[in-house]
């Protein structure tokens, strides 16, 4: 039985991410398997092997992506492996969606990019939700208008050649004629969304990032059901061309096109679909049925946000002009103190990322304000903590 505990979430011992790069999880559910073994070895494994070789490359990974990935942490609690981590492992071995409730700023974002970073699943695939979405436009996007633009230009420039070679009585040139006559290949104006390039076929599940799913309008929930259930998807537009060749279109990653055959996707893996919301809707049953669902807690706790506070600012790469992290402890260790006593008297009230900001300032202040009296410096405080810390609710 292969080890299913593939995402730790711990750091080394220089507090660096403990980075170990996930393997093929060759185990998997017989009602979660999508695509025979053989068929994807003969068609698409080495295409696959190709593309993750250039996905894992460092340089793929912008700056606030590797940052949200270093940085995040989760609290170990007597050194019990944490509902979170299970929920996260358990996802990726039963090839499941991962339905994530929390309040704001309590990390349900960032977990995404600390699981792609940490087991090098490339760059997250994020789907933004806004009350306009639908799946089709996350699946793939067709110009049609482009084609039809290209497709007219052709036409013109094939009249104008024949013309010339009519007039100047020159040879025709049959290999530009041809290719004038044939058209542009249709995969030129296809470019896969972050869902489509999620289920590509590959040996390796991608992180698909479904971002405040509860922004959606009411039949979203239920048209992400058959995607889940079946793995796959038609493009209508590649089923219509009727071509046994596949069709190379463009993806979400840039510079990595994908060919697709017969116009549909089917992916291997199934990707980690992760889907936050901050529980303002009810989503119906069926939905529910297909995803682990688990709720973000609050790190009220001090201990915990320090922990969190730690991970941003205590690094070894920090500029060498910022103070030292122990000359600034004991504010900071009061901030967090404070903040953490907020929280628990009302829930929600406060983001996490409002403490970072504080706490930054803070140590700007510090830096900038070295002549000020220690009555400026408390007045500066206030100051900035009635700006950072504004009530959520």
């Amino acid at each position: 039985m292969t080890d299913w505990k593939f995402f730790t979430a711990q750091p080394n011992e220089d507090r660096t991410p403990r980075q170990a790069a996930l393997k093929p999880i060759q185990e998997r559910p017989a009602w979660r398997q999508f695509m025979s073994q053989a068929i994807f070895e003969d068609k698409w494994a080495g295409a696959s092997k190709t593309r993750w070789k250039q996905l894992r490359d460092s340089n793929r990974l912008d700056t606030r992506s590797k940052e949200r990935g270093e940085s995040f942490r989760i609290r170990q609690s007597e050194g019990r492996q944490s509902e979170i981590i299970s929920a996260i492992n358990s996802a990726l071995a039963l090839r499941r969606p991962l339905l994530i409730t929390g309040n704001p700023g309590s990390g349900k974002t960032s977990l995404a990019y600390a699981i792609a970073y940490e087991l090098q699943l490339g760059p997250v695939l994020l789907w933004p939700i806004t009350t306009r979405s639908k799946l089709s436009d996350a699946q793939y996007r067709y110009d049609a208008i482009a084609r039809l633009q290209d497709t007219q230009f052709d036409k013109s420039e094939l009249e104008l050649q024949l013309l010339l070679a009519k007039s100047d009585d020159q040879p025709l040139d049959h290999n530009k004629i041809d290719e004038l006559k044939q058209g542009r290949n249709l995969g030129d104006y296809i470019q896969l969304g972050p869902v489509g390039t999620a289920f590509l076929p590959s040996h390796l599940p991608r992180v698909l990032l479904i971002d405040e799913i509860d922004k959606s309008e009411l039949n979203l929930p239920n048209d992400l059901l058959n995607l889940f259930e079946e793995g796959s998807f038609e493009i209508p537009e590649l089923v219509r061309y009727k071509t046994d060749v596949p069709v190379p279109v463009r993806t979400e990653d840039e510079g990595l096109p994908a060919d697709i055959e017969q116009g549909k996707v089917t992916c291997y893996e199934f990707p980690l679909v992760i889907m936050t919301s901050n529980g303002e809707r009810d989503f119906p049953p069926a939905f529910l049925r297909r995803c682990l669902r688990i709720t973000m807690p609050d790190p009220s706790d001090s201990a915990v946000l320090t922990h969190i506070v730690g991970a941003h600012f205590e690094r070894k790469d920090r500029p060498k002009t910022e103070l030292p992290w122990s000359e600034l402890e004991p504010k900071v260790a009061q901030l967090i103190e404070n903040f953490a006593k907020d929280l628990q008297r009302k829930q929600s009230s406060l983001a996490t990322d409002q403490l970072l900001n504080l706490i930054y300032m803070v140590r700007q202040s510090q830096l900038s304000g070295s002549g000020l009296s220690e009555e400026d410096k408390e007045t500066e405080l206030e100051m900035l903590k009635q700006i950072l810390l504004r009530r959520l609710t």
